[in-house]
C-alpha cells in the first residue's frame, strides 16, 4: 500500500551559487508530498495513522522550516537539497520512506528517492 501526505511551510532564502536573480534574498510558500510504502497492519487497518505521521513530519522538518531562512540548515537551498535534506530528517523515523516531492513554486517541483549521497 502506498500512502501519500502532503505539507507546507514558509522559508527565505539565498541560492549563493546561483548566476541570477535568486541569488539575493527571497521566499517561498513551500509544499511537499510524502509518500510511504508498507503493509496494513491488521489490527488498525492502516499503514500508519496520519495524526502518528503528522507528529513526525512537524518535530524532524516543518518545526526547523517554517518560517525560517533555510540557508542557517543548508549551504546551498536549492529545492534539490531541500528535498535531500527532508528524506534525511524523516528516514530514520518514518519506516517505508518512499519518496519526498518539493513544490517551491506553483509550477516547478522534484522528487527525491533518497538515491544521492552528496553534501549534507
Amino acid at each position: 500500500m502506498i500512502l501519500r501526505r502532503q505539507y507546507g511551510f514558509e522559508a527565505s532564502h539565498i541560492l549563493p551559487r546561483h548566476p541570477g536573480r535568486c541569488r539575493q534574498l527571497h521566499g517561498h510558500s513551500y509544499r511537499f508530498i510524502i509518500e510511504l510504502e508498507g503493509d496494513i497492519e491488521p489490527e488498525q487497518g492502516m499503514v500508519i495513522d496520519f495524526g502518528d505521521l503528522d507528529a513526525i513530519v512537524t518535530e524532524h522538518v516543518l518545526d526547523r522550516v517554517d518560517h525560517r531562512h533555510l540557508n542557517d540548515l543548508i549551504e546551498n537551498p536549492t529545492a534539490e537539497w531541500i528535498a535531500v535534506w527532508i528524506w534525511r530528517q524523516l528516514a530514520p523515523a518514518t519506516p517505508g520512506l518512499r519518496s519526498v516531492e518539493l513544490h517551491e513554486t506553483i509550477d516547478g517541483a522534484v522528487v527525491y528517492r533518497g538515491e544521492l549521497e552528496g553534501p549534507r
